[in-house]
């Protein structure tokens, strides 16, 4: 498996899992099993749900369709912080929320999420929209220092749900050193990213793979191809609760 090229060092290791545990107990403590129909609902498609049943909070019967209603919407039994959507903003294509993970956090804390209104199941769906990159930007840059921008897409088996989205968040202090087992290269344009990391991953046979985009120091943008979670170990993707 891929995320096992580069060597962990045993605390990290553990780190990791308790960070990946923690981040999947926050996602499912919102869900139930069923919709209010009764349907089986399958967790990893909460993301997917959220952009089909719960953005047009004006619909009939909004409340009882969506399961994580808009944080402004007045739903029954719905108003924690852990079980309403915060959006952000959106256009035709593209919506950005806050990530459940910004649930008790400091106010200075910033965590959000950018999906495609479409559906594009993740970063090895051949429908990724090249544009997404430059929405995912714009959002960032109103709430972070561009020098600070850090934008992450998970692999496959590092995800836990199956609709594409970039992480807006921080990049960790001293990322440097961290950077150096992972392949690095540079874009001029975001509509560019896939497109290099389609070429890197053939040239190195590279099946699964995260992204990580930051901003270059002499313009530019630094892409990073990693078979880990660049979420984990390149972000502030998690903060101590108040």
């Amino acid at each position: 498996m891929f995320f096992n090229r580069f060597p962990v060092a045993p605390a990290a290791t553990n780190h990791r899992n308790t960070f990946f545990l923690g981040v999947c107990a926050l996602v499912f403590s919102i869900l139930s099993l069923c919709t209010t129909d009764g349907k089986a609902f399958d967790r990893s498609d909460t993301l997917l749900h959220i952009v089909q049943q719960c953005l047009q909070k004006d619909k009939p019967g909004y409340c009882e369709q969506c399961l994580v209603p808009e944080r402004h919407t007045v739903c029954a039994g719905k108003t924690s912080c852990r079980a309403t959507t915060e959006l952000w903003t959106e256009n035709a294509e593209y919506v950005a929320i806050r990530d459940i993970k910004m649930c008790g956090c400091p106010a200075d804390f910033v965590h959000g999420l950018v999906l495609p209104k479409q559906v594009v199941t993740g970063i090895e769906d051949g429908r990724r929209p090249d544009s997404i990159w430059q929405f995912a930007w714009d959002v960032a840059a109103q709430r972070l220092p561009a020098e600070e921008i850090a934008l992450a897409v998970n692999s496959k088996s590092r995800r836990s749900q199956n609709q594409l989205h970039i992480h807006l968040v921080r990049q960790k202090p001293g990322i440097e050193p961290l950077l150096a087992s992972s392949v690095a290269g540079h874009v001029q344009r975001l509509a560019d990213v896939w497109r290099w990391a389609d070429q890197q991953a053939l040239s190195r046979n590279m099946s699964e793979y995260g992204l990580l985009v930051m901003s270059a120091p002499r313009g530019g943008y630094r892409v990073v191809m990693t078979s880990d979670s660049p979420e984990y170990l390149f972000t502030r993707a998690v903060c101590t609760p108040q």
